[in-house]
């Protein structure tokens, strides 16, 4: 009995991603946010959940102090932290994987197929990523079980980048946007 009950706890694992990169797929290029105001792009659902999304550019992870004073025994949702934003993007591709500069200054290693723990601070999550069809999708689930999803995908023959971020707490939507990006 005690067994069964302990499994009830538990926070569910993220599903699995393809590695398999499709035929056409690849998102490497230079691009630049269209629009001036990348807020226009963003919408918060509910302000008062405590996600805060910063400015692109406002805050690197070299910055960040040793310790956050958010800890796992802080209330709401942490997954928010391991969002990076920003004007302009470089994306390389290989056979393995992509890495993103964001504004020449932070760049994020994604690993097609890959499920690990990443961590920032004493903030660790679970990572999946992978192909679904022509899309990539980057999955982050934080110890609460709260996702952040991020979707790359092309459209107008390849001259247009589209991210699409969104944070989840079960069913309920906490934060989504929709970034698009010109290639340069």
């Amino acid at each position: 009995m005690l067994l069964l009950l302990s499994g009830c706890g538990s926070r569910p694992e993220l599903p699995a991603r393809s590695a398999a990169v499709p035929v056409g797929a690849d998102l490497s290029g230079r691009w630049e946010l269209q629009g001036l105001n990348e807020e226009t792009n963003s919408r918060l659902v509910e302000p008062d959940q405590g996600i805060y999304v910063p400015p692109a550019g406002s805050i690197r992870r070299d910055q960040m102090p040793e310790r956050s004073a958010r800890t796992k025994r802080s209330k709401g949702p942490l997954v928010h932290l391991f969002i990076e934003n920003g004007r302009a993007l470089k994306i390389s591709q290989t056979a393995h994987g992509i890495f993103v500069s964001f504004d020449r200054s932070v760049v994020e290693e994604y690993t097609f197929g890959e499920n690990r723990v990443v961590s920032l601070g004493p903030i660790e999550a679970q990572r999946v990523s992978g192909w679904d069809g022509l899309r990539y999708i980057v999955e982050t689930m934080d110890d609460r079980g709260t996702v952040l999803t991020e979707t790359w995908s092309l459209k107008d023959a390849g001259s247009e980048l589209v991210r699409e971020i969104k944070i989840l707490d079960g069913e309920k939507e906490l934060y989504s946007s929709r970034q698009v990006f010109d290639r340069t």
